[in-house]
């Protein structure tokens, strides 16, 4: 009898049934938290680029006049709406901080101010006029979706800012025609 109860035990000992499944439980967790950071990622990138093409196409209608000839009041409210209808899937328009004003020169100081938080403070919104030397700059703080992976990848408080600049020369749409 004490002969079969150790065979028994022996062959407890010797079994591998159960380590795959054991392999897995314990590479699960890695393995996830690297897929998530590698989704997190893709969607942050994809925000970045919406930001930076959201603010090329709104800049167009500065360059081209089109905005400072639209004849509407507010101005700055055209533009956010540019803004939203490129980049609306991936970023909350209402959180973009857009700063639009006349440069003297090329050469001016464009660096940004920011607040105490590290978001950027907007200088206004000032459309300029024909030939301009203008700065556009479109800011957003992006927050990660995953309570774990954000804190992995960006620290603390799970967010970045993402600022999207472009300094340009507005064309001359206020000539007068062959016409006139």
């Amino acid at each position: 009898m004490v002969g079969k109860a150790r065979k028994f035990i022996k062959s407890l000992f010797r079994k591998d049934d159960g380590t795959t499944a054991i392999e897995f439980s314990m590479l699960l967790f890695p393995y996830m938290l690297l897929t998530l950071g590698i989704l997190e990622l893709a969607i942050m990138f994809t925000a970045q680029s919406l930001l930076e093409g959201a603010t090329t196409s709104a800049a167009r209608m500065v360059r081209t006049g089109e905005l400072q000839q639209s004849g509407v009041g507010n101005e700055e409210q055209v533009f956010r709406d540019a803004l939203c209808e490129y980049a609306a899937v991936f970023i909350d328009c209402e959180n973009i901080v857009v700063e639009v004003k006349p440069l003297d020169s090329f050469f001016d100081d464009i660096a940004p101010q920011f607040d105490a938080d590290g978001n950027i403070v907007s200088e206004g919104f000032n459309s300029g006029g024909s030939g301009d030397s203008m700065l556009i700059r479109t800011s957003y703080r992006y927050g990660m979706m995953t309570p774990v992976v954000g804190p992995l990848i960006m620290g603390p408080d799970s967010s970045t800012l993402f600022i999207s600049t472009i300094v340009m020369q507005t064309e001359p749409y206020d000539f007068q025609g062959a016409g006139s």
